[in-house]
């Protein structure tokens, strides 16, 4: 165990946090507390989450990283208005943030749950959110920043764990979980294309075999079967709107077919959150929808967020009457060759690595689930279930029959719509 280990579960019995058993509504709305000139602070009403617009777009145009694009204030704040609890019963914000010499210079953006009776501290942005982190301006001092803010954090909210989902390898906050030794319950990769490493979209497409680029122009002819084929990208506004809404509808056949549960996208506070977010221009996510038809039924629909040199797809999806046409595949090639075009560097096709996106990648990021337990029940909690039970129960699943994991997909589904309130 390091000595930041010791030196992290010290502080929380000298805080008395183990064994505690405090509810949400205890929780302080502004715990502030000045450590090595920072002064920290815990925002947990939407007002004052609100506030913050102004420091926190201006944060992340000096310190923002292209992965570090869902921690961009506007995509909070749209996830705010629809998955945000509006009496902080099971979802309250608990986002830390500091300051010196009144400067916004961090945000941890985070929400507090209660989860089988324990409180618990995740990422701000779930479900939707794919890479979580911690905005922080660099410097020297950057990882003394965050210890003091971690001591902060278990200080001030008594969590009893820290669930910190889909942390890319080279997070910023990704180094002191690694001095903390948290707990890694799930690894996952997420494929990249690096577009900035040919000057034309010819020149990048001749490191894939000539077959498999002769298969593709094979499948566009099968796909012009269906009528003319038309490509097309949309920025905000409602036509965008109505594209975003046809690919979660797409995604949730596709995930039914298949026998899959996605509690995110069974859950109708998504797909309001993808429709809201592709049409509002004002406080835009930089969204990308692009489309692929054949005459005029939409084949294939992806959704996905520019920020600086990268752009990240979030979500691909394709009408199953072109399966055999592989209308996914060909509306990937056309948004990597328009990518390449408008000089993107970084094509993110996010976690998990799928066999398809390998195929097209030219690298990929470790990105790994982080538990941090903070108490003897945190710890219980972390091990026990994250890291046993979840993903043995995920593995039995897996073997089910198809036929079975269909119908089981149907009732699950409706469960999360039940459970979600809406």
């Amino acid at each position: 165990m390091t000595t930041l280990r010791q030196s992290f579960w010290r502080i929380a019995h000298d805080s008395s946090i183990l064994g505690h058993s405090a509810g949400l509504d205890q929780v302080p709305a502004h715990g502030r507390m000045s450590v090595s000139g920072l002064e920290l602070a815990v925002v947990s009403t939407r007002e004052a989450f609100d506030a913050l617009e102004a420091d926190w777009n201006d944060l992340f145009v000096r310190a923002g990283r292209s992965a570090q694009l869902f921690q961009a204030f506007n995509w909070n704040w749209h996830w705010a208005n629809h998955f945000l609890d509006g009496d902080g019963h099971r979802v309250r914000l608990a986002v830390v943030t500091g300051r010196r010499d009144g400067r916004l210079v961090m945000v941890w953006p985070l929400v507090q749950e209660r989860c089988a009776g324990l409180r618990v501290l995740a990422w701000m942005g779930e479900p939707v959110t794919q890479y979580g982190d911690v905005l922080i301006e660099d410097g020297p001092f950057q990882g003394a920043l965050l210890r003091d803010a971690l001591g902060f954090i278990v200080n001030t909210l008594k969590p009893d764990v820290a669930r910190l989902n889909k942390v890319r390898a080279d997070a910023a906050v990704a180094p002191l979980l690694a001095d903390l030794d948290a707990i890694s319950t799930q690894q996952l990769e997420a494929p990249y294309l690096d577009l900035a490493s040919a000057p034309t979209f010819a020149q990048y497409a001749e490191r894939y075999p000539t077959k498999a680029r002769k298969n593709r122009r094979r499948l566009a002819r099968r796909l012009e079967e269906h009528g003319v084929c038309g490509f097309e990208t949309l920025s905000e506004g409602p036509e965008a709107a109505r594209m975003a809404a046809h690919a979660v509808a797409l995604k949730r056949i596709w995930l039914q077919q298949k026998g899959l549960v996605s509690p995110a996208f069974a859950d109708p506070r998504t797909l309001a959150f993808f429709i809201a977010a592709a049409g509002d221009a004002q406080r835009t996510t930089h969204i990308r929808v692009a489309v692929l038809k054949a005459g005029e039924a939409i084949a294939a629909v992806e959704i996905g967020f520019a920020c600086g040199e990268r752009i990240a797809i979030h979500i691909m999806a394709y009408d199953l009457t072109f399966d055999k046409a592989a209308a996914g595949i060909l509306l990937l090639e056309h948004m990597i060759e328009q990518s390449l075009s408008q000089g993107v560097a970084t094509y993110d096709l996010m976690a998990p690595g799928d066999g398809y996106k390998k195929e097209w990648a030219d690298g990929a990021v470790r990105v790994d689930d982080f538990a941090v337990p903070m108490t003897v029940l945190g710890l219980v909690f972390a091990r026990g279930y994250l890291g046993f039970v979840r993903p043995r129960l995920k593995a039995v699943i897996a073997k089910i029959p198809l036929s079975t994991r269909k119908a089981l997909s149907h009732r699950l589904s409706s469960a999360v719509l039940v459970f979600s309130g809406v």
